[in-house]
């Protein structure tokens, strides 16, 4: 089979519909809803590899998590309803889909290393990049997406990259790669906007410095500004760092209609996104990109968004739009290149 005619690994579990607040709460199963009509629309008539996630094994969490914070944990979600923070609630569904939603995004990062598919998409809740090694926060349990980074580790890849286009900050990821040289970490964010992290002077530490890129971008920027945040940042990191596979945090909070942000993103940003990092990595030679999902809170944006990102990693190719950062925004990206440029010179040599 060669790499062109390889299955769209599509990694879901019918225990993430069982974490629930007991009231409104923006992080609801109706969200998973949305993002598999978006997910069904674009894999109609395609091969597709459908993964059922298993639970994320003590191990694996421990690559990730302090081992003190995972018994916490353990204890707060055997107690069935809960707040393990002022955003972040648990339920008697909550174990079943934290385990499942971290060993799951695990499973699709060995199985596109092990070459079982090229692309891949993992609907998982809860969401995961806020979490940090010793606490759960902001919606989120465990790190989902770094979990699956260190799978990919185990599983024979020597370098990772992470792309987290959610329009918070991916705190909790940086903070467990930011001295690391083998994970490049790539954020594109609201700020200021919670949760306060992802300032542009934020490069990573000791033999990570360089491989944490932020582009703390400042409200209402839309597609022009993240397109010109690609081609000036983005894809040279990503080529420089030549990860092995890439992973994508993929919220779609940034959208114009999300009611929990100021960021004026279409759902076709999405697939241009989508598809400038797909282009990158088939340039690198193996094609390897996964999605996880993070935020995304209006309905129809996240289904249209999930449906547009899916059809790009499919190979249905959108350009990224002509640059149009001005301002403030330009200002911001002109202060990431500063900053990483002087962490990292040999990615931007131009």
């Amino acid at each position: 089979m060669t790499p062109a005619e390889l299955p769209f690994a599509l990694l879901d579990d019918p225990s993430f519909d069982d974490h629930r607040a007991r009231g409104p709460h923006p992080e609801r199963p109706e969200r998973l809803e949305a993002a598999r009509a978006g997910a069904r629309a674009a894999l109609e008539g395609a091969s597709v590899l459908a993964l059922a996630a298993r639970e994320a094994s003590r191990r694996a969490l421990r690559a990730v998590h302090d081992e003190g914070y995972l018994d916490a944990l353990e204890a707060a979600l055997a107690e069935g309803w809960g707040q393990l923070d002022e955003d972040t609630f648990c339920s008697p569904g909550s174990r079943l889909a934290a385990l499942r939603a971290a060993g799951g995004a695990a499973q699709l990062a060995e199985a596109l290393v092990a070459g079982e598919a090229r692309r891949g998409l993992a609907l998982v809740r809860p969401p995961g990049h806020h979490a940090e090694a010793d606490r759960a926060m902001g919606f989120c349990l465990l790190n989902n997406v770094a979990v699956a980074a260190e799978a990919a580790r185990a599983a024979g890849a020597e370098r990772v990259a992470i792309v987290d286009w959610d329009v918070h900050h991916g705190n909790g990821t940086q903070h467990v790669f930011e001295a690391r040289d083998d994970v490049l970490f790539i954020s594109l964010h609201q700020w200021p906007l919670y949760p306060g992290t992802g300032r542009a002077s934020e490069v990573g530490r000791g033999p990570g410095e360089g491989r944490t890129v932020n582009l703390a971008l400042p409200s209402g920027s839309g597609d022009e500004v993240y397109a010109e945040a690609f081609r000036r940042v983005v894809l040279p990191a990503l080529r420089a760092h030549a990860p092995d596979l890439v992973l994508v945090s993929a919220g779609f909070d940034a959208h114009a209609r999300d009611p929990l942000a100021s960021m004026h993103l279409s759902s076709a940003a999405y697939a241009a996104m989508a598809s400038a990092i797909v282009e990158v990595a088939d340039e690198l030679g193996h094609g390897r990109v996964g999605f996880f999902l993070e935020g995304g809170y209006d309905l129809y944006a996240l289904e249209e968004s999930v449906a547009a990102t899916v059809r790009a990693a499919r190979g249905a190719h959108t350009e990224l739009p002509a640059e149009g950062a001005r301002g403030p925004a330009r200002e911001a990206i002109d202060a990431t290149l500063a900053c990483v440029r002087a962490a990292w010179p040999a990615a931007f040599t131009r």
